[in-house]
């Protein structure tokens, strides 16, 4: 084999029948046993020139063992049958091998064995030489048809030139290499050598390759910016790109200028595992911005292979959040001319302290997912601020009054206040423009809560409550003694009668508040609650709490004696007061 870049593939005239009769098998393949639903066609503009299969397949020497290749063979040699002393089908097909030391080129070495099997030979060579088995069995295919060859086309020669090694576009094959091992394994061992001698070839990857159309000069040739090693190799093993033609033609003939090797590579491969220039998804990280318990990721994330919008996951310490890349990006999309709907920005939950923040590109189809980028960011925490401004009692009735922000927000928190030890929850939501001035947090910060206590001493503290999982403050703490409840003071100053008519009138106060209070009025025991808040300069006067305290009622009743009773009612559950009670008689 001339290993320049003129190495031979299945375009030179020779070998245009056997590629179209491979290609045939390509429509009709219907590909099962795990390796795909069914045969898929590959699509002409899939096709790239620069892009043939990614090096990730074109190296996953591990992608299938000698079962999996065996029962490939099997699906795909289903319909093989050997004439009358013909060649055996592929997936029949039996050879004693010898054994190869291992070299740069496969450094896992061959153990030769006797009668193994063509999935076996292929694996192991596969597994020795770092060439994927799948590459192996669409070279064999694509060169010789051997695959799904059945028949008459099963002839010694396929079998002595399977993989086209040595086989130069100008002279006859080498003897050499003949023989199916020893073609699989020196092909093998060519593509290997290949990457790891890149400048020695014609083809090169990471720049513009001028690659011919077809063996005859005059067809022409067009540049290509070959993109990675398994082109180039690609390239180097058969070196001529498929024509417009070609392409058109799908798996049929194109003109008298079309090559078909590389393009029957792709054609094969697509049918059989998926398209192998499946690019993977490409994204960045534009910023990770820490907040109040939270985390605001943005940046873009596309998938070279379509325009539609895909998705970015986002870990934080390792918990994934899904965000669809899907926000306007002109500049991305200027740059990849895959549409603008490429950028994702998401807010996510974080407890105070450092993070470690991964994006990741994800795929829409077959192809790898990305990392985007990383960023460590530190979540802030303040702890709140407030204050305890006072503690009033009146009666049992306690309340407490002050403050509390949260510097990390300008939103409203909540306080608890706990009265020996047993707590309430309460928003601090009202209007304090101080602490706006004196904060810029807003001024919606205020708190007040009044309980009602049990007389004795009591233990009032106040907690402002973090609005992340951080600590709380203690804004305060107060101890007082909460009277003892006194019961109300009134007096009925007047019970008059006229005709039908009764009025009592007088006035009542609750020791523990200056706020109004009730009477409750009962006459033969039907009773009427009546409040105390007629004016009464004298009993403020006398008691000190306020002159909303005096009262009027009256009734009317059928004639006869009646009895009049008069309470004064506690403000607190406690127990009411008796005015007193007087015998009337209506007429």
């Amino acid at each position: 084999m001339n290993l320049s870049a003129s190495t031979r593939g299945t375009s030179v005239p020779v070998r245009f029948v056997t590629a179209l009769v491979a290609a045939a098998f390509l429509l009709a393949a219907s590909v099962v046993g795990g390796y795909a639903d069914g045969a898929r066609a590959a699509e002409p503009a899939r096709f790239d020139p620069g892009y043939i299969i990614g090096d990730p397949l074109f190296y996953a020497s591990g992608s299938m063992s000698a079962g999996d290749v065996q029962g490939f063979l099997n699906a795909q040699g289903a319909g093989c049958r050997v004439t009358a002393g013909g060649s055996p089908c592929l997936k029949d097909y039996r050879q004693d091998t010898v054994t190869r030391a291992p070299d740069t080129r496969c450094p896992g070495g061959y153990a030769g064995a006797v009668a193994e099997t063509a999935a076996q030979i292929v694996a192991k060579v596969a597994g020795a030489c770092g060439i994927s088995p799948k590459v192996l069995i669409v070279m064999l295919q694509k060169e010789q048809g051997l695959v799904t060859a059945s028949g008459t086309s099963l002839t010694p020669n396929r079998y002595r030139s399977a993989m086209g090694y040595g086989c130069p576009d100008t002279s006859a094959c080498d003897a050499r290499y003949y023989g199916f091992f020893n073609q699989v394994y020196q092909a093998a061992w060519q593509l290997r050598s290949y990457a790891l001698t890149p400048t020695r070839w014609a083809h090169r990857p990471g720049v513009v390759n001028e690659i011919r159309y077809h063996p005859d000069a005059s067809c022409g040739s067009a540049p290509v910016l070959i993109r990675n090693q398994a082109t180039a190799s690609l390239y180097n093993y058969t070196p001529y790109q498929p024509n417009v033609a070609a392409l058109a033609a799908g798996s049929g003939t194109g003109d008298a200028c079309s090559a078909y090797g590389n393009r029957n590579f792709f054609n094969y491969y697509t049918a059989w595992f998926g398209p192998p220039n499946s690019r993977a998804a490409i994204g960045a990280v534009d910023a990770a911005v820490a907040s109040n318990g939270a985390v605001t990721v943005s940046g873009w994330a596309l998938d070279p292979d379509t325009v539609e919008p895909t998705y970015a996951h986002v870990y934080i310490d390792g918990t994934g959040f899904a965000v669809l890349a899907d926000a306007p990006r002109g500049d991305v999309g200027a740059a990849f001319g895959a549409g603008d709907r490429h950028g994702f920005v998401g807010t996510f939950p974080a407890a105070p302290g450092p993070h470690s923040v991964c994006a990741y590109a994800i795929n829409v189809g077959a192809g790898a997912n990305s990392l985007a980028g990383c960023r460590t960011v530190t979540v802030p925490d303040q702890v709140p601020i407030g204050a305890v401004d006072a503690v009033t009692a009146s009666g049992t009735a306690v309340t407490v009054s002050g403050w509390s922000l949260d510097p990390d927000t300008t939103a409203s928190t909540s306080v608890h206040v706990y009265v020996d030890g047993v707590g309430t929850a309460l928003v601090a939501d009202r209007s304090r423009p101080d602490v706006a001035a004196a904060f810029g947090r807003g001024e919606s910060h205020g708190y007040s809560h009044t309980s009602t206590l049990t007389p004795g001493a009591r233990t009032i503290c106040v907690y402002g409550i973090n609005t992340v999982a951080g600590p709380n403050t203690l804004l305060g703490c107060r101890t007082l003694t909460v009277d003892a409840d006194r019961t109300p003071i009134g007096n009925v100053e007047a019970v008059t009668v006229a005709g039908s008519q009764v009025t009592v009138q007088g006035w009542a106060v609750d020791p523990d508040t200056s706020a109004s209070t009730a009477v409750h009025v009962y006459i033969d025991g039907a009773g009427v609650a009546v409040a105390a808040d007629g004016v009464r300069p004298d009993v403020a006067a006398a008691f000190g709490l306020g002159d909303r305290h005096g009262f009027v009622h009256t009734r009317t009743l059928p004639p006869g004696r009646h009895e009049v009773c008069t309470y004064a009612i506690n403000t607190a559950p406690r127990a009411h007061t008796a005015l007193g009670c007087t015998a009337v008689t209506t007429t």
